[in-house]
């Protein structure tokens, strides 16, 4: 990597560490790519609160505009870890420059687009071109910087990687009850030709290395897209489908266990593999991405569960439910700066087992959930949620990519990101599978109290027939909302049961911490660069 050569082989610092001084012209140019990084993670979630209105739009069925949100997260997943060579292939100008270009074209097509065939193809071109955006601004942001920088930079990269998802639905809501859908796309037009721009004129971190794509390995590009795409798919389709009793899910499971196979074959054999696989033999980068892994979790498992109840129980709209979730991302905004210096004067590994105590602490206080949780009751879970999502998250970047020598990061950065979106996907599967699994569970039960015999039942069914008198067959319909009641009560509990299991997930993660390095200063990332 161009400018690296100075550094001394045991420092983990950038190629400026010499130096504490950060050129103006290379703050501006980092500040320009982290707004592109949060377009790309904020398109993640922006149009999931819209689904229903781009359905109507584009005459689609419910599983056909599914596939809008999967296209997009399928493409990423792909494209992140191949980032890495990219990057030193092209240079983060070109790279980043070409990406921005990209996701905002496909952001043009995605808005005129007529059918769901082309909205579709046009969100997976859209995930596949943002993504190289992501490990981008993580990579400049540990190998641009001083080390004595890091506490500042950390944060931004952190504030931006967890606030996007979190207010995505919220931007959404707001932007398709103003005008319409389309605006979900056309609002990344403006932004993404002045970041294109900007980063043409203004970045200069490194050269490109274009002799590396005389070795570009298809091969292993292919079996990477076979075993990171086909696991996406199975990870989101699974849950809804019965895993690999759909005959489609099967298909992809193998086509997954088969690539993944010859894909580590490949990267472990290939004379300039496509993935560097190495970077895990780092002890800090490698448990840092499985707290990474373990954050995506709860960063996109709690972004999926709140909006879910609150439309499902709640009867919320869009805008309702992106007014509640606003106290998560107001929160994370306001703990950035704090988190920053908490790193200056703490030991990191126990910031990031306060933020997951912290987290868990959040999730314990839904477990008592019911069905008149509205915005007071979710304010505080929310607040605590925020406070250690930024707690957990900022430091484990510090950690596991401060830790790196300069010409790895590039590449351990797709990894890391990867890390993140995998345990989303992962998350999301596995809180599909609770909350359906548990909600059968207490609907079985309800019904086997709710009967005859059981007075508060009677009680409960009389009073609702009373208030049916002169409406048809009262007693009918009192019947039928009473079964209303009872499945409502069930699906509540079944959130309960999610948010109980997500507690001891994360106070069990807590004591991870342990397996990390102390960090050798307040100002390193942890460890050797060794």
């Amino acid at each position: 990597m161009a400018n690296a050569t100075t550094a001394n082989p045991t420092m983990i610092a950038a190629p400026d560490a010499a130096s504490e001084h950060v050129a103006p012209r290379r703050l501006i140019a980092f500040l320009i790519m982290v707004f592109g990084m949060f377009m790309s993670i904020l398109d993640i979630q922006i149009v999931s609160a819209s689904l229903t209105e781009i359905q109507a739009g584009l005459s689609a069925s419910s599983s056909e505009v599914s596939w809008v949100q999967t296209a997009y997260l399928i493409a990423e997943v792909i494209a992140i870890p191949l980032s890495g060579f990219l990057s030193r292939a092209f240079g983060t100008r070109l790279l980043f420059a070409i990406s921005a270009a990209g996701f905002t074209m496909s952001s043009f097509l995605c808005g005129f687009a007529s059918t769901i065939e082309e909205m579709i193809v046009w969100r997976a071109l859209q995930g596949f071109l943002g993504a190289g955006m992501i490990p981008t601004v993580f990579a400049s942001a540990y190998t641009v910087f001083p080390r004595s920088k890091f506490y500042i930079v950390g944060p931004i990269i952190g504030l931006v990687a967890t606030l996007a998802p979190t207010i995505g639905p919220t931007i959404g809501g707001y932007i398709t009850d103003a005008m319409s859908w389309h605006w979900l796309f056309f609002i990344n037009i403006p932004p993404g030709i002045l970041i294109t721009i900007g980063v043409l004129a203004l970045v200069d971190f490194d050269e490109p290395h274009f002799e590396l794509l005389e070795h570009f390995d298809w091969w292993g590009l292919l079996f990477m897209a076979g075993f990171l795409g086909s696991l996406e798919y199975v990870l989101e389709e699974g849950p809804q489908y019965e895993w690999i009793q759909d005959s489609s899910v099967a298909i992809f499971a193998a086509v997954c266990i088969v690539s993944a196979v010859a894909f580590f074959w490949r990267v472990l054999t290939a004379r300039v593999p496509i993935v560097d696989l190495y970077a895990f033999g780092n002890r800090n980068f490698t448990v840092g991405c499985l707290l990474q892994f373990c954050i995506g979790i709860g960063l996109y498992g709690l972004t999926y569960i709140y909006p879910r109840y609150l439309a499902e129980v709640r009867g919320y709209s869009a805008m309702m439910i992106g007014e509640t979730m606003f106290v998560s991302g107001v929160t994370m905004f306001l703990m950035a700066p704090i988190v920053g210096r908490l790193m200056l004067r703490f030991d990191m590994r126990y910031i990031i087992a306060f933020g997951l105590v912290v987290f868990a602490l959040g999730s314990y206080q839904m477990t008592g959930i019911t069905r008149d949780f509205d915005f007071w009751e979710l304010f505080v879970p929310q607040v605590l949620r925020g406070v250690g999502m930024m707690c957990a998250m900022v430091p484990t970047n510090n950690i596991a990519l401060g830790t790196l020598a300069p010409d790895r990061v590039k590449n351990a950065s797709g990894l890391f990101n990867l890390m993140r979106n995998l345990g989303g996907a992962v998350g999301l599967a596995v809180i599909n599978e609770v909350l359906n699994d548990r909600t059968d569970l207490h609907i079985s039960r309800l019904h086997d109290r709710v009967t005859w015999g059981n007075a508060t039942a009677v009680e409960t069914l009389n009073m609702l027939q009373q208030r049916l008198q002169g409406m048809g067959d009262s007693a009918l319909m009192a019947m039928k909302q009473l079964s209303q009641i009872v499945h409502r009560q069930a699906v509540v509990m079944g959130y309960g049961d999610a948010f109980f299991m997500l507690t001891c997930f994360y106070i069990g993660l807590s004591l991870t911490v342990m397996l990390l390095k102390k960090p050798s200063s307040p100002m390193a990332g942890g460890g050797d660069a060794h």
